[in-house]
């Protein structure tokens, strides 16, 4: 193997001048000299950028799809609690029928949340906290509530 010069072909031929290894003495042929980039030695790595780059973005979109789920979940498993205290405060109050935090699990079930606790408070008060069925992956989404007349 021989080290030849690239013959000068022309400015801004980024491979004129440079050394290359040949099998002949006579050295590669008008056009022959390898291309490379401007330091010579980084072809191809604007591919592996973008696809580095776009790695990142698709896995910041799926954080922020998580995100956006559990907003939701909290937001129905609040309403959920919500409705179920208002319910419960109108049976402790007799406006309705049923025993309080009965009522307040039948409609905490209607909303697809399962009651973690009710107890009746001073004044005619009523706390439930709810947490939702679905069990998305950063967690449960639970809800807490209180209703009765105001304080």
């Amino acid at each position: 193997m021989i080290w030849t010069r690239c013959p000068n072909t022309g400015p801004g031929r980024p491979a004129a001048g440079r050394w290359q290894r040949t099998a002949t003495r006579a050295g590669p042929a008008h056009g022959q000299c390898r291309q490379r980039g401007a330091d010579g030695h980084e072809r191809g790595s604007g591919t592996v950028l973008a696809a580095g780059l776009s790695l990142v973005v698709m896995m910041a979109m799926a954080v922020m799809l998580l995100l956006a789920q559990s907003a939701v979940l909290a937001s129905r498993a609040a309403a959920a609690a919500d409705l179920a205290a208002l319910a419960g405060a109108d049976a402790l109050r007799g406006i309705t029928t049923g025993e309080p935090c009965t009522v307040a699990a039948e409609v905490a079930a209607r909303h697809a949340a399962t009651v973690l606790s009710c107890s009746e408070g001073s004044g005619q008060t009523i706390e439930v906290r709810t947490e939702l069925g679905e069990r998305p992956l950063l967690g449960a989404a639970t809800g807490r509530a209180r209703a009765g007349p105001p304080p």
